[in-house]
């Protein structure tokens, strides 16, 4: 039989790529004769580029940037098999893990760093360039991203703007005649799974500003600054941005990207999905075994589990979905692919051993679900 085996991470214990292979050990042993085919997924968040490269038999190389409050950063960015695509996580070069937290200050935070890994990027020579958004120390709209990208971002008196959502207060105008022309060549994708607007009570400041350190006369500040740019990019750069879905995620840079990168807005684990094929590979599959750290009511709305559960669906393969921890409403996922679930835990056991033991655990309730699936079809 062919399994094919597309997990996400398990948060704090296990990456995707490391649940595939937790996951393909139990298939191995309820069947001797699976032909597998492990395919590590993502929603755009951390792991992406892990997950992306080794889907795809890629490389890693790894640049050096401008990290979030300034001092550089070793940040790592991904290569396709062929050459022809990059993955960038902007957490690498901009995001909170960076900051420690007594030092976490969105108002000049940068993301100029990310825009440094798309430069980078674009000088291997790639087509088409995805970029995960998540877990971003910033809240600048990328303008920071913008300016390393050869734009200049200026204030009334013709003044380069500092970095950080704070000098936006300051913009004037947008000079866009240094831009990387290179950009007009490639493809940006952008890997989004969040909705928000860029500006007002659902938006990047007031949603996410706080976790970033934030308080509530700054998260008030910067939404007033994010606002001002999305006008003045709408004035220099004829687009409007201020209220597409997606664009407060990560800070803003949801904007950003599409304001100045003419990228395109995409769901997390569809882009992902469409990248490594995953419906290709599952043409002709027995059986799907899927796996995330947890399953509730909110699974069902985006994330990886639905995502593959859908995409199998429409192939008409089976799907079996495994997890940490089972919440309420995880059942809403029956209705979107996926035909059973189960925990990874086999008997009542703290958290802190059910990471410590998590690949040990998916293995043997993989092997467990994959005996019950065959001895059902042999009926």
């Amino acid at each position: 039989m062919r399994y094919v085996i597309a997990p996400d991470k398990f948060k704090g214990s296990l990456s995707a790529v490391d649940a595939c292979r937790a996951i393909a050990l139990g298939v191995r042993r309820a069947d001797d004769a699976a032909e597998v085919d492990e395919i590590p997924m993502a929603d755009g968040g951390e792991g992406t580029v892990e997950a992306l490269v080794t889907a795809l038999d890629g490389t890693t190389r790894t640049s050096r940037v401008t990290g979030p409050l300034g001092p550089p950063v070793e940040a790592r960015f991904g290569l396709s098999g062929d050459g022809r695509t990059a993955f960038i996580e902007m957490a690498a070069a901009s995001g909170l893990v960076l900051v420690p937290e007594d030092r976490r200050d969105p108002t000049v935070a940068t993301t100029r760093g990310t825009g440094e890994l798309i430069r980078a990027a674009l000088d291997v020579g790639v087509d088409r360039i995805v970029v995960g958004i998540g877990g971003s120390a910033t809240n600048d709209g990328g303008a920071g991203m913008a300016q390393a990208l050869g734009y200049r971002l200026l204030d009334a008196g013709g003044d380069d703007l500092g970095p950080g959502g704070g000098p936006l207060a300051r913009l004037d105008r947008i000079d866009p005649t240094g831009r990387d022309p290179r950009l007009d060549r490639v493809e940006l994708a952008v890997a989004c799974d969040v909705t928000n607007p860029l500006c007002g009570p659902d938006g990047a400041s007031a949603v996410y500003g706080p976790q970033k350190g934030a308080d509530r006369e700054a998260v008030d500040r910067l939404d007033r600054n994010l606002r001002r740019l999305a006008e003045v990019v709408r004035r220099d750069l004829g687009r409007s941005v201020a209220d597409l879905p997606g664009a407060g995620a990560a800070g803003g840079l949801g904007a950003g990207l599409v304001a100045f990168g003419g990228g395109r807005l995409e769901r997390g684990v569809e882009l992902v999905s469409r990248t490594v094929g995953l419906a290709d590979r599952l043409e002709g599959a027995d059986l799907c075994l899927t796996a995330e750290g947890s399953l509730d009511e909110q699974t069902a709305h985006g994330k990886t589990i639905a995502g593959v559960a859908l995409v199998a669906r429409d192939r008409g393969c089976p799907v079996i979905a495994l997890a940490g921890g089972i919440g309420p409403g995880a059942e809403a996922l029956l209705g979107s692919g996926v035909s059973a679930f189960f925990s990874i835990c086999d008997r009542p056991m703290a958290l802190r051993e059910a990471i410590d033991q998590a690949d040990l655990l998916l293995g043997r309730v993989a092997e467990q679900a994959v005996r019950a699936f065959r001895s059902g079809r042999r009926r």
